[in-house]
């Protein structure tokens, strides 16, 4: 069982790379050569980094890695486009697509709800996932199997709130929700073809998206309460399972999803 975890000599793409969830799996990717891709390679402000250093250099300079940098707006089919062209042209293929890029625009009911927080929910949250997987398996479908015979691995950053109705996130809920159903409708395309499509389902984790809530005494409080687990989840127990269905460890898996949220959805 030695090895099962080992995606050393792999090519992958990470998305949103630059803090929370995407910037944990990319240093968890250690023995692949990462692509981080994001609307700008700095570290987001009031997150809980505590090393500022852009991912792609981290990668190279502390765990002495291939990594680059590219910058790709996930909803802009060109972007998505050039971004898997690129990993193709400096490292020769693609073996692992992790759509982690997301947005969340904010708590309200559906009434309230501005129809342009909704659309650039969609476009981020789900189109961008509907644009990395058909251009990183167009890519795998091109290129040389592996050994094993598999083709690739594709990992879909859902939510909890694609499972039940999380209160005041209409947008939200409905943006993850589909990424579930769209995860699974490709998984079931592709199997035959040995390309992996999988999605981890965070819960309430420590990141600069609920950041405001967790410096509020009231919200925090809320927040923890949430989860059977007595502490939140952070960025690396996402890269944990996402490290899973990366790999040899998941031979066997496509149209799975792992929950990461403290027994949240075990309640």
């Amino acid at each position: 069982m030695s090895g099962i975890l080992d995606i050393t000599g792999r090519v992958a793409i990470v998305t949103g790379s630059s803090s929370g969830n995407g910037r944990a799996i990319a240093l968890a990717s250690e023995g692949a050569s990462v692509v981080c891709s994001d609307l700008t390679p700095e570290v987001r402000s009031g997150g809980y980094e505590q090393v500022q250093t852009p991912t792609h250099e981290e990668i190279q300079q502390t765990l002495k890695g291939k990594a680059i940098f590219q910058k790709a707006d996930v909803s802009s089919e060109d972007d998505v486009k050039a971004l898997v062209q690129l990993a193709a042209e400096r490292y020769g293929r693609l073996d692992i697509m992790v759509n982690n890029a997301g947005i969340f625009c904010g708590l309200n009911n559906i009434v309230n709800e501005p129809v342009m927080a909704f659309d650039k929910t969609m476009a981020v949250n789900t189109r961008g996932v509907f644009l990395g997987m058909k251009f990183a398996i167009t890519q795998m479908m091109k290129q040389d199997p592996l050994p094993s015979g598999e083709r690739g691995w594709i990992v879909n950053i859902a939510s909890i709130g694609d499972q039940v109705g999380l209160a005041l996130e209409p947008s939200y809920c409905a943006s993850k929700g589909a990424v579930v159903n769209l995860t699974r409708q490709v998984a079931v395309d592709y199997a035959p073809e040995k390309i992996h499509v999988n999605a981890v389902c965070p819960g309430f984790l420590a990141t600069a998206m609920v950041r405001s809530f967790l410096d509020g005494k009231d919200t925090s409080a809320m927040l923890h309460s949430q989860s059977p687990w007595p502490h939140l989840g952070t960025p690396e127990d996402v890269a944990k399972a996402v490290l899973v269905l990366s790999g040899p460890a998941a031979s066997w898996m496509t149209g799975s999803f792992i929950n990461v949220d403290g027994g949240f959805i075990a309640k």
